[in-house]
């Protein structure tokens, strides 16, 4: 220890040295105590006063505390912006060399919260951990608080690209990532950087032999998944170094591949707000909102792993529409059993707190709360359908672990172990001696006085009791000569002496060591209740899983039978035929104008729509309501539809809107090239193409030939032909259907009265070629000035097309994209050959240059 500092000082210093990226809460007394930066970090960051410390002779160092028990709003609040906390207790009972000994017991992180009140219940809290090899990448992730651990793989030339959807479904509040990780700059999520050493292949398959308890890893599908060995590996050495206690809920782990559900890229989420909206991020607005009706925060959870996690399975989507068809169709029962999960608490993460030696005496009675619940849930499923009986099979009463906590479990524990009364009496027979024992010496206590006053004879004789003495017997100076000879005096006063016996001491020691000795007995004994709990968590996991998957087939009944949606039918012909179709989120925020229902039926051969109308018609409203009742279909839910008959689609693919990203030094129009560019490198013929406005970030010819170009190629490729859904305001795009077989022309009706416009919002077929933007600019409230303006020089361009016209005082030249004549053709052909001289010719040939090639300026240009 340095001399400079003080012991305490040099304690604290060692403990950070250990733990250089995180806040230190050092406990001192009623308060975490920060120190150095990272005290001023504390209190930027929650707005608390800075002081400083004497730590040595002429040194003061920064400082700043937080109340002990006020330390989770405080952790809350550092966690969400990313930082690490290390706390650290006081270990022992007594001081060594004058010091309390005092070691961290755990490090708080985004991704390894176990608190209650930290945790969001609707929503997985999920750790995870990537390993980038250079032809493979390994992904593993968990959720500390229900127990989920799983890992995958890919391999090939463009597994980032499926690696970015996946971390997109999981939205991980935290990401451990090797230091020479090569993507680390692409992910956006809290990223937590470890050694390379810690990915190393043997380390991280010892450790996950030891965590697993197994001499191979060949039962949990990982073999020859190197990079998921690598990635899980270290996801558990870091628990083990903050969170340790959490390591006793991942006792399996579960490989998956992404072929079993549909891969979602980052884009497609954005732009169909599945479970948040563009703009403001909200819940509110989104798929999510509109289909989770569900009770329970198990419930909740599920529900937004299904609308993130499409399935391809098609016997798997029919058997949850079994469960929701029969829900729907017993409407008094769903009722009930809805109403009846109301007394379901988040069972999941109880069990999980109790195996991890976190839970609290109130978890507990939630636990037998939920339990005592069961048998009216299975009362209400008397008879249920086959596919609602294969979840039931998995619900659990747990009659032994809810007898268990009858029997032991007072009615009303106190919230902490601090306080006694957590165990029911009757429970223990050591417990209940010690308590009986207590309440006999409080009651000797209390009558000693009386019987004293007559066994002596002396009337104002006291009992009485102060910290120093403990209880004691007080008698006046007159009375002295009376006193029996067993009192034993203990204090002088001035007016009279204070005296104690043997016997009260006796009562006294059981008196005030009662208290301590009930919460040591209570502590243990809670202690082994949790171990039986523990013990049989998997049963009641099980059943947590069984109430979820039930609480969101009953919800996405209700949000069926509430909204009128239909059950589609799957199937793996490629066929996509939706009638009266509607967009789940518009037709719900609608209040006074009806939705407009359309129908999507691609007839034999067809593939690519190219959908032409105005702003403000309805395009990209019915594009995303077609991949969402897709979305929909295979998450198992019921469609927006009057019917549905839907092949399967192996991914949906979307290019909606402008959004750039500066900070990836892409431009708006960078992006949307980079989204198409994926679409049509990653689609295939069972894929859903939705693109609106491809090629409008740019020039019209480039634009135009973009646009040309893409639907061409999704047309011709012959590992494409995808069915496509094309938004577009070029309506030259509607030639290619004179062009291409498996193109057809639709657009938004629009109807004119008295110079108004009226958007009908229906899609028909045929094309378009006007698209009201002047309309929708006035709508949009432009001053009338330019509104009659843009009229004026829309009329002019329209009537010229190709032609010099004189806008205001300027003269410039609008090109028709595909005029229908040429000036120099139309001066080749009035040109009489046969009698003009080779000189004359020369001439005109010189004049025709100047002319069609040179600006003002001699510079060339193309202008016929």
């Amino acid at each position: 220890m340095s001399d400079d500092v003080t012991p305490i000082r040099q304690q604290y210093l060692d403990i950070k040295k250990k733990y250089p990226d995180a806040i230190l809460f050092f406990r001192l007394g009623d308060f975490y105590e920060t120190f150095d930066n990272d005290a001023e970090t504390t209190s930027r960051e929650l707005d608390i006063v800075l002081t400083s410390r004497n730590v040595a002779k002429g040194m003061r160092i920064p400082m700043a505390g937080i109340p002990y028990h006020a330390a989770e709003n405080y952790l809350s609040r550092l966690i969400e912006r990313g930082y690490h906390v290390a706390i650290c207790e006081q270990v022992g009972e007594q001081p060594v060399k004058g010091l309390f000994p005092r070691e961290v017991t755990r490090v708080v992180t985004p991704g390894t919260l176990l608190e209650p009140s930290l945790l969001k219940g609707d929503r997985n809290n999920y750790l995870a951990s990537l390993f980038i090899a250079h032809d493979s990448a390994g992904l593993a992730y968990a959720d500390i608080s229900t127990g989920e651990f799983a890992a995958t793989e890919w391999t090939g030339q463009d597994f980032f690209t499926r690696v970015r959807a996946e971390l997109a479904r999981l939205q991980p509040s935290e990401i451990i990532l090797p230091v020479e990780c090569p993507v680390s700059d692409q992910i956006t999520y809290h990223k937590t950087f470890q050694p390379n050493w810690r990915f190393e292949t043997g380390r991280c398959m010892e450790a996950l032999k030891k965590q697993l308890q197994t001499s191979t890893l060949d039962g949990f599908g990982l073999r020859g998944m190197q990079s998921a060995i690598q990635a899980a590996g270290a996801l558990i050495q870091y628990l083990q170094d903050t969170q340790p206690a959490a390591l006793q809920l991942l006792v399996s782990i579960h490989t998956y591949q992404l072929d079993s559900s549909m891969l979602l890229d980052v884009s497609t989420r954005r732009n169909l707000e599945l479970t948040e909206t563009i703009r403001g991020g909200s819940e509110e607005g989104s798929l999510l909102s509109v289909l989770d009706h569900a009770i329970t925060p198990m419930g909740h959870r599920l529900m937004r792993s299904w609308v993130s996690k499409p399935l391809l399975d098609i016997p798997a989507i029919q058997a949850r529409q079994a469960c929701v068809q029969w829900f729907v169709d017993n409407g008094l029962i769903r009722k009930e059993f809805i109403q009846s999960l109301k007394d379901i608490s988040d069972l999941e993460r109880l069990v999980n707190r109790v195996t991890a030696g976190t839970a609290q005496p109130r978890d507990l009675t939630a636990i037998r709360a939920n339990l005592h619940a069961l048998p009216e849930l299975l009362r209400i499923l008397a008879s249920p359908c086959e596919a609602v009986q294969s979840i039931l099979k998995h619900l659990d009463p747990c009659t032994n672990e809810l007898a268990l906590l009858d029997e032991a479990i007072a009615d009303d524990p106190p919230a902490t172990l601090q306080n006694t009364g957590v165990i029911r009496p009757g429970y223990s027979s050591e417990l209940d001696n010690i308590i009986q024992s207590s309440r006999n010496a409080r009651e000797w206590i209390a009558n000693l006085e009386q019987v004293e006053r007559e066994r002596t004879g002396i009337k104002n004789l006291k009992v009485g009791y102060n910290k120093v003495f403990g209880y004691y017997i007080e008698v006046t100076h007159s009375n002295t000569g009376v006193v029996p000879q067993e009192y034993i005096r203990k204090q002088t006063l001035v007016n009279a002496e204070r005296y104690i016996t043997p016997e009260m001491k006796e009562y006294e020691t059981l008196v005030l060591n009662a208290e301590e000795r009930i919460r040591e007995v209570e502590g243990r004994l809670f202690r082994e209740i949790c171990r039986n709990i523990a013990a049989n968590s998997s049963r009641l996991l099980k059943t947590a899983q069984a109430i979820s998957e039930l609480d969101v087939t009953a919800a996405l009944a209700d949000v069926a039978v509430n909204n009128h949606y239909v059950c589609p039918e799957i199937t793996p012909e490629p066929v996509l035929e939706i009638i009266d179709g509607r967009h789940p989120v518009v037709e719900k925020t609608l209040t006074s104008d009806r939705f407009i229902p359309n129908d999507t039926v691609f007839d034999q051969g067809e593939l690519v729509r190219v959908i032409t109308g105005p702003n403000m018609s309805g395009k990209s409203t019915f594009l995303r309501q077609v991949a969402l009742i897709v979305l929909m279909a295979q998450m198992g839910s019921f469609v927006p539809a009057s019917s549905a008959r839907i092949g399967l689609v192996d991914r949906i693919f979307t290019r909606i809107g402008a959004q750039d990203e500066i900070h990836a030094g892409q431009s708006t129009f960078m992006v949307e090239m980079v989204e198409t560019a994926n679409i049509l490198h990653h689609a295939t013929t069972r894929s859903l193409l939705v693109l609106d406005e491809i090629g409008r970030g740019t020039s019209t010819y480039d634009g135009l030939s973009i646009a040309w170009a893409v639907v061409e190629h999704i047309h011709n490729h012959p590992g494409l032909r995808s069915r496509t859904l094309f938004a577009t305001h070029y309506h030259e795009l509607t030639q290619l259907a004179d062009l291409l077989p498996g193109i057809r022309n639709y657009n938004v009706a629009v109807t004119e009265v008295d110079n108004n416009v009226v958007f009908l919002h229906k899609i028909v077929p045929g094309g378009t070629d006007r698209s009201y933007g002047i309309h929708v600019g006035q709508l949009a409230g432009l001053p009338k000035p330019v509104i009659q303006r843009a009229n004026e020089i829309l009329s002019e361009l329209e009537a010229t097309s190709g032609k010099a016209v004189n806008i205001g005082e300027t003269t410039s030249r609008q090109m028709a994209l595909f005029p229908e004549t040429n000036p120099l053709l139309d001066e080749l052909k009035a040109l009489d050959i046969l009698s003009i001289s080779p000189l004359e010719a020369l001439n005109k040939l010189f004049e025709w240059k100047k002319k069609y090639t040179e600006n003002e300026d001699g510079h060339n240009v193309k202008k016929a």
